[in-house]
């Protein structure tokens, strides 16, 4: 072992040997495999260095130290400190939680050999990669690729609010596993903070935001070059989503800018002319079924599969970013709106019936005959659903643009019974614990109190004790707290028809 100190005068001890070699760096395993340590193999200028020291230091406090630490440091993997050996300067970076691994590998008996190796994204974004080369135990089901989403959302959120960009957000620096929702993201160390540190690097193809692709040719001091940026980070995490959701990607389609070049062909359409798949005014760029490989289908057929299957809130946000904001940066999704539709739509999730299906889970489409889009298969039970509402300070309540869908044994928690609460890393532990639940008996629905001491069946002026229930009528309100932003539920029934077999 090489024993050395850190710049902060901590001790470390790292194995002189590299196991793994990166684009830039050589790494090196720190004693007892908690960490390891990367060492740059050309040595950081000094506003290079002011970064990394900037990283490990007052960032890394800001977000990892501040309100819901323990819960940010899951969604990065955050530099902790910097090494100095050889004349090289080198970065120490915790491992990654084991969920990030493969357990099971590629498919015929990990035939690829990645079992035990990183679950980079890519492995997850596309249908060919997803269903073709991965053993299906690796899979997940559409409900992990929304909470995956959520978490990228959310770790966003968080650099943006701290006035950083990530500027190469993609699938290769990104961790995911599907099996539990878990997302983290890798390679912190080439921040963008706007007028003091510039982008190291332009971003990875497919995810580059079409402003910076369209001027790339431009000198990087020319003014009217486009740099990585907070903008162009949220167009990156509206494609990682998109094609998480959707397994495409939102501008790769039919049309062709340039039959002579295919560089200059790919520049257009992932640039000044990008224009998305399913765009609604302008099919030219719909992807040509025809053209694309079985495993790719029917995730490719954006008749079949359309962005709609995701759910009104998010199909909204696609619109916007691929829409509005393609070419217009101002408009696009910020960070934080995106984690909203996304815990929203996880409200309006049911299981499907089908034990075979691969989607497992799929959003409720508003009809009075729920059909998971995966496989087809009708719901075929009545479904419940919430409509919330909340106090107001001048007094009547008001639609919160917030419906839960109701499946036997679902939960409410405290940001259902208040809209001052919300499911992020500010979260306290004692408002983690379900409040209520609903249970199906006899063909009728009941709801049932477990730590909500104001709830009251308004309909009825009948308070709901804890440990009490109550029938789920069509039309029943149901307070959940009288506090101010207290929830009040609106219920609806929908009957499902069940299809003849």
């Amino acid at each position: 072992m090489i024993r050395i100190q850190t710049t902060d005068g901590q001790p470390i001890a790292f194995e002189p040997d590299h196991f793994a070699q990166g684009g830039m760096k050589n790494v090196h395993w720190v004693e007892g495999r908690r960490a390891v340590v990367g060492f740059y193999r050309n040595r950081p200028d000094p506003q290079g260095m002011e970064r990394l020291q900037a990283i490990v230091g007052p960032h890394r406090k800001s977000i990892l130290e501040g309100a819901g630490g323990e819960t940010l440091a899951k969604l990065f993997r955050w530099p902790e400190a910097l090494v100095e050996w050889n004349g090289t300067i080198g970065v120490v970076v915790p491992v990654f939680d084991g969920q990030f691994f493969f357990d099971h590998g590629s498919f015929d008996n990990d035939r690829l050999r990645i079992k035990g190796k990183e679950k980079e994204g890519k492995w997850f974004a596309s249908a060919h990669n997803r269903h073709t080369f991965l053993d299906p135990r690796e899979g997940g089901d559409w409900l992990g690729y929304l909470k995956i989403c959520i978490r990228l959302a959310r770790a966003v959120r968080r650099l943006h609010a701290s006035g950083l960009a990530h500027s190469d957000l993609s699938y290769k620096n990104v961790l995911v596993d599907p099996l539990t929702g878990d997302a983290c993201i890798i390679d912190i160390d080439g921040l963008v903070v706007p007028d003091k540190f510039p982008p190291e690097v332009v971003g990875t193809p497919d995810f580059v935001a079409p402003e910076v692709v369209a001027t790339q040719h431009l000198p990087i001091t020319d003014p009217r070059r486009k740099l990585p940026n907070m903008q162009t980070d949220l167009h990156a995490l509206a494609v990682l989503i998109y094609m998480y959701l959707t397994l495409r990607h939102p501008l790769k389609g039919r049309k062709i800018h340039d039959t002579a070049d295919s560089a200059r062909d790919d520049m257009l359409s992932m640039g000044r002319q990008a224009l998305f798949v399913e765009h609604p005014d302008d099919p030219s760029n719909r992807i040509n079924t025809a053209h694309v490989r079985e495993s790719e289908l029917p995730w490719a057929d954006t008749d079949k599969m359309p962005m709609s299957f995701c759910g009104p809130l998010i199909t909204d946000l696609f619109q916007r970013a691929f829409i509005n904001g393609l070419h217009d940066p101002a408009q696009r999704p910020r960070a934080d709106d995106w984690e909203l539709a996304l815990v929203r739509t996880a409200d309006m999730m049911l299981p499907c019936v089908d034990k075979r299906c691969t989607g497992k889970w799929f959003v409720f489409d508003n009809s009075t005959k729920p059909t998971c889009p995966f496989c087809a298969t009708d719901y075929g039970q009545e479904v419940p659903v919430l409509n919330l509402y909340s106090s107001r300070s001048d007094g009547p309540f008001r639609p919160d643009n917030h419906r839960v869908t109701v499946y036997d044994g679902i939960g409410l928690y405290a940001w259902h019974a208040n809209r001052f609460k919300s499911p992020n890393e500010r979260l306290l532990p004692a408002d983690r614990t379900r409040l209520a639940y609903f249970r199906r008996h006899d063909d009728q629905w009941f709801i049932v109190n477990e730590g909500l001491s104001g709830m009251k069946d308004i309909t009825n002026d009948a308070p709901i004790p804890i440990g009490g229930n109550t029938i789920l009528d069509d039309g029943a309100q149901i307070l959940l707290d009288p506090a101010h932003g207290g929830r009040l539920l609106h219920v609806q029934l929908t009957q499902s028809v069940v299809s003849a077999p």
